[in-house]
């Protein structure tokens, strides 16, 4: 590759090479913060032009690297890292064995960690963020990566990628020089990266045992349901991406999981309400 750069984020390291400099001059101004991976990386993500002539006439971006899509569409070279994000997480999601990934925020508080899973658009990204600001560690927006062998939730606090609504939101609660650039016209709309706080940055190496799991929904009136065992694990393997090929270790990980960990479902109409909520039943564990 023509432009590289090596991040470090939590215990995953990722080398993200590209044929154009803009996408790693965007990773490079987001993840500038990091601590630098040491060694090999666990993966390896490519930006690549489908044809050579492609770096230059309608420059689209092709996403390869370690594990692969065959029917992914390449995206326009304006939404590079948008291309570089949805790699890092596609090497995870096909690839990772060591921990049992779920498709969740979590944020820590007191050595405790909250996570919080959903459909896109139930609101975990931003209420994470939101608590973020308010006394609580960001551990990860897009997964929860849990140890197979103690259960603990370990830290992956990747920028965090705001959508639409959510980043007018943020800007009410997080100052704008942690954000990324705005991108437009992206197949999700609107798309900007709020950078995590140095105490997430400093702090990603530090797992923390899970206490508490929500099932967050934004746009419904005020309400909190506890969820049985049950339910809760059927939701969870919906939502990992690597449940199946642990086979044993990740049946008796997710099992452990829901049957130690209070769950409930809350639905919100509001952040101010769902901060509220999430305050209100931490204080009741």
């Amino acid at each position: 590759m023509r432009h590289a750069i090596g991040l470090k984020i939590g215990p995953v390291a990722f080398r993200v090479g590209s044929d154009w400099a803009a996408p790693i001059a965007a990773l490079q101004s987001l993840y500038r913060d990091y601590p630098a991976p040491v060694g090999v990386p666990d993966y390896t993500v490519r930006l690549e032009a489908e044809r050579p002539w492609r770096r230059w006439v309608r420059p689209s971006v092709a996403v390869r690297g370690d594990y692969i899509l065959p029917e992914a569409l390449p995206l326009d070279l304006a939404h590079g890292v948008l291309a570089a994000e949805i790699g890092m997480n596609l090497q995870l999601a096909l690839g990772e064995r060591r921990w049992l990934l779920l498709h969740a925020s979590s944020v820590e508080r007191d050595g405790r960690a909250l996570i919080m899973s959903g459909e896109s658009g139930s609101g975990k990204s931003t209420l994470a963020a939101v608590l973020a600001t308010r006394g609580w560690r960001l551990m990860g927006d897009e997964f929860a990566l849990i140890d197979l062998a103690t259960g603990a939730a370990r830290a992956f606090p990747r920028a965090t990628s705001l959508k639409n609504a959510a980043i007018d939101e943020m800007l009410r609660h997080a100052p704008e020089a942690r954000f990324g650039a705005e991108l437009t016209g992206t197949p999700k709309g609107r798309l900007r990266h709020l950078r995590p706080d140095a105490t997430a940055i400093a702090r990603m190496d530090e797992p923390a045992m899970p206490a508490l799991i929500l099932f967050p929904q934004y746009g419904g009136a005020e309400a909190a349901e506890g969820m049985g065992s049950a339910e809760a694990f059927v939701r969870l393997t919906q939502a990992s991406t690597n449940y199946g090929p642990l086979g044993r270790a990740g049946y008796d990980t997710l099992t452990r999981l829901v049957t130690t960990v209070p769950t409930v479902a809350v639905d919100y109409p509001d952040t101010a309400t769902a901060v509220a909520l999430v305050e209100q039943l931490w204080d009741a564990l």
